[in-house]
């Protein structure tokens, strides 16, 4: 299982309910992430998507406690156990775990590689993704070239920011 994330210098993630940025390189590198793929995601988190609807050409498997819960074009799961269970039919390599906070708590010992956009500001959060370069069972694989958002397309102008892959230590 993978899972893809976009964090700021002390690796929040995100401000009620919202992401902290809105940068179109980050949202197209996402998106080539998770196109054709299955992702895992909360009911908060696809109440952000445009009308609260699927991501397109995505298997959207969505984890919600509620009952009654039944979004149009999602699997709706209510627990791990019940995730893992479902997951059972799908390539795990075509897996990625999408938020928010706590979809990505309770997944993050499942995942064994993480796409991490990390943006080169600190922004007001409220929510956070754990830090990885602090942790011992992850290592810094990769980092891309650094790229700075467009005042014309993003919600942040000239923040300098680039794209990391880390990966599960083995044990």
């Amino acid at each position: 299982m993978k899972l893809v994330v976009a964090v700021d210098k002390e690796w929040g993630i995100g401000y009620k309910g919202d992401l902290l940025a809105r940068v179109r390189a980050d949202l197209r590198y996402f998106r080539a992430l998770t196109k054709d793929k299955t992702v895992i995601l909360g009911s908060t988190t696809l109440a952000t998507f445009p009308g609260g609807k699927p991501l397109k050409d995505r298997v959207n498997i969505v984890l919600s406690r509620r009952s009654d819960y039944a979004p149009e074009g999602a699997i709706v799961v209510h627990s791990i156990d019940e995730l893992l269970k479902t997951l059972e039919s799908y390539d795990d390599e075509n897996v990625v775990v999408i938020g928010g906070a706590s979809v990505y708590s309770q997944l993050l010992p499942y995942c064994d590689t993480a796409y991490v956009t990390k943006f080169d500001k600190s922004f007001e959060k409220d929510t956070f993704f754990e830090n990885l370069d602090a942790s011992a069972e992850w290592e810094l694989e990769s980092v891309g070239e650094e790229q700075i958002s467009d005042p014309e397309t993003d919600s942040e102008a000239g923040m300098k920011f680039s794209f990391c892959v880390y990966k599960r230590v083995a044990k």
